[in-house]
């Protein structure tokens, strides 16, 4: 693994915030959970050659690799070492050779062209620069008839981001977060103009009640100077002054103060399962 990785800013931030997460991101069961859901939506089979974008600690990769089988192969890329590096321990663990995580920048690869059977990316997408662009460059990757897979949240999921996103529009603060892929339609057009076919959308809810402590890493993102913003360099609320950045805190803990019922905090999490074919008739 080639650990001198260029970055650019935006990159290294979220780099640093994932390597920084890695030994505690296999805890809990939500993304294993979601990962699996887009593996068995994808519906892999033996002999299939796929790549796992943002791969993270191998979620999807291992299970990936655990059914392409010894005639298959599967390739995980992040840019995260942190992550990575609990990836390898997995494999180690569990004796799997059809597998290979990369520590590689999703959106300036090195492989051929009509290389991969499937291209899947885990709650990853937003934290694209340039989704549009990367979405095309993805298709570039697939042998024709290939299927890409992805993640994409609605734009009324977690409550923390949609609640700050709320306030900081007062302010004059645009924050992306996941209207990229808002809506299915979004998800639609974004996988039509890339010169998908064959689009098929699935739409789960997975939401859950929290705790307003849970909901520390919503303000850390859009709050904290160096943590990153998905689709968004620099931070824009580094655009605020000091003094409009504590009102925006202030009006923030009291929106969400507002919505502790005795069960907590409704966490709306809908996911949608996104998925469409590179054409068989043309060549990327």
């Amino acid at each position: 693994m080639n650990e001198q990785l260029e970055l650019n800013e935006y990159k290294q931030q979220i780099a640093d915030l994932y390597s920084r997460r890695g030994q505690t991101y296999d805890q809990g069961d939500w993304h294993p959970r979601i990962a699996h859901r887009l593996i068995e939506h994808a519906q892999i089979s033996q002999g299939q050659h796929v790549l796992d974008i943002a791969t993270g600690t191998g979620m999807v990769a291992i299970e990936a690799a655990q059914l392409v089988g010894f005639a298959g192969r599967v390739v995980g890329v992040d840019i995260s070492t942190g992550m990575l590096e609990q990836g390898k321990r997995k494999i180690e663990a569990l004796g799997l050779n059809n597998i290979e995580l990369v520590l590689a920048d999703a959106e300036k690869l090195n492989f051929p062209a009509n290389s991969f059977d499937v291209v899947l990316c885990s709650s990853a997408l937003i934290w694209m620069a340039d989704i549009p662009n990367t979405l095309r460059f993805w298709h570039q990757l697939l042998k024709p008839g290939g299927l890409i897979g992805f993640h994409a949240f609605a734009d009324t999921a977690f409550v923390g981001g949609v609640t700050v996103q709320k306030v900081a529009e007062k302010y004059g603060v645009s924050l992306a977060l996941s209207k990229p892929t808002g809506t299915i339609e979004k998800c639609h057009d974004l996988l039509k103009t890339a010169g998908f076919e064959a689009i098929e959308i699935k739409s789960e809810q997975d939401g859950s009640y929290i705790t307003l402590d849970s909901l520390e890493q919503a303000k850390l993102m859009c709050f904290g100077g160096s943590h990153p913003v998905p689709g968004q360099f620099p931070n824009p609320m580094k655009q605020l002054s000091s003094g409009q950045l504590e009102e925006v805190k202030a009006e923030f803990e009291a929106e969400l103060a507002a919505l502790v019922t005795e069960q907590g905090i409704w966490n709306d999490v809908t996911i949608f399962y996104t998925f469409g074919r590179k054409p068989i008739s043309r060549s990327a």
